[in-house]
């Protein structure tokens, strides 16, 4: 076969750059589905650690619900009304047929529906828990890439070791440091409540700073440690310094291409993170006096209202999965290396 035979049927049966690009697609699409798929026996396996934590506290709301004129028809009653006189297993599967309509059951002791409890509450553990998170990822990324980009250098010294520092710091300290500073010392910031942000958005904002500050400091200093060890181990590859060579400007190559490969650890903290955020908020919200889940979830706890903890442990369940579901979708599409299975 001549040379110009040979090249024109390589031509023919090459891939075409449209084809390529589908079979990644199916790749990725397949990678996606995968992820999502895996969290559904997490998601079981958590809902029946809570339902059996709830039934093995041993609590009943019967003799409380009847009041001083209690009688044991009327809390055999109460228990057949709620349930709690049938098997552990069928109560159980109704919690979990309920979850899965909606339903997360009813308050033992005002009566109300848990979803409402929680639908009141959700927006402010939104407010503050959104707001830490992007506080976190602007300063954490900022961090991360100022310490990179001067390895070895003093800036990079002050910044390793300031974020080392503050990421010993519980939520609390920082919390109640907030407040001397700039609520009692400079009276610039609220020190409790909780507005609409539609009723009255800059004091919204203004409520929510201090709290959101006092969660996002651990996540934006273990961001900033681990972009910053991600970059530097890019930074010294091969194929950065050929894109130097070839002229590309720097930006480009930070941004582009070494941002990209040298996130991976930083968006898997980021992941383990997002539990201490939901986790923090019950201590935060109870100093600032902020009607959260955080709060709605402690207080139910204190006096026994064990639907109302098991309805906020599932929504936080949930979003710690969907939210880990995202970053490795993330990481997925900015790694295409990370979707390979072994």
């Amino acid at each position: 076969m001549s040379g110009n035979n040979y090249r024109g049927a390589a031509r023919t049966n090459a891939p075409s750059a449209w084809a390529i690009r589908r079979r990644h697609a199916k790749t990725f699409l397949r990678w996606v589905v995968s992820s999502v798929v895996i969290i559904v026996p997490v998601f079981l396996f958590s809902t029946l650690i809570t339902f059996v934590l709830g039934a093995a506290s041993g609590l009943n709301p019967a003799a409380g619900i009847a009041g001083d004129s209690v009688t044991p028809e009327m809390i055999t009653r109460i228990n057949a009304d709620l349930g709690l006189d049938k098997p552990l297993y069928q109560q159980y599967l109704s919690w979990m047929q309920g979850i899965l309509t909606g339903d997360l059951g009813t308050s033992w002791f005002n009566q109300v529906h848990v979803s409402e409890l929680i639908q009141q509450r959700l927006a402010v553990s939104i407010s503050v828990a959104g707001m830490a998170l992007l506080i976190g990822i602007v300063f954490g990324v900022f961090l991360g890439i100022l310490a990179a980009v001067n390895q070895g250098k003093w800036i990079d010294r002050a910044i390793t070791g300031l974020t080392t520092v503050i990421s010993t710091l519980p939520a609390f300290v920082v919390a109640i440091a907030l407040i001397l500073i700039f609520s009692l010392w400079l009276r610039w910031l609220p020190s409790a409540g909780y507005v609409s942000p539609s009723e009255n958005f800059t004091v919204w904002l203004k409520l929510i700073t201090m709290p959101a500050i006092a969660l996002s400091v651990d996540v934006a200093a273990e961001l900033a440690r681990q972009l910053r060890t991600g970059l530097v181990s890019t930074l010294s590859e091969n194929y950065v310094v050929g894109a130097i060579v070839r002229g590309l400007s720097w930006p480009r190559i930070l941004f582009v291409h070494v941002l990209r490969n040298g996130a991976g650890p930083a968006l898997s903290i980021l992941g383990m993170k997002i539990p201490t955020l939901l986790g923090g908020a019950v201590v935060t919200e109870t100093i600032f006096t902020m009607p959260g889940l955080g709060m709605l979830s402690a207080d139910s706890a204190l006096r026994g209202d064990v639907p109302v903890v098991q309805g906020t442990l599932v929504i936080s369940i949930a979003f710690v999965l969907v939210a880990n579901v995202l970053i490795n979708i993330l990481q997925g599409a900015l790694q295409p290396a990370s979707r390979r299975r072994p």
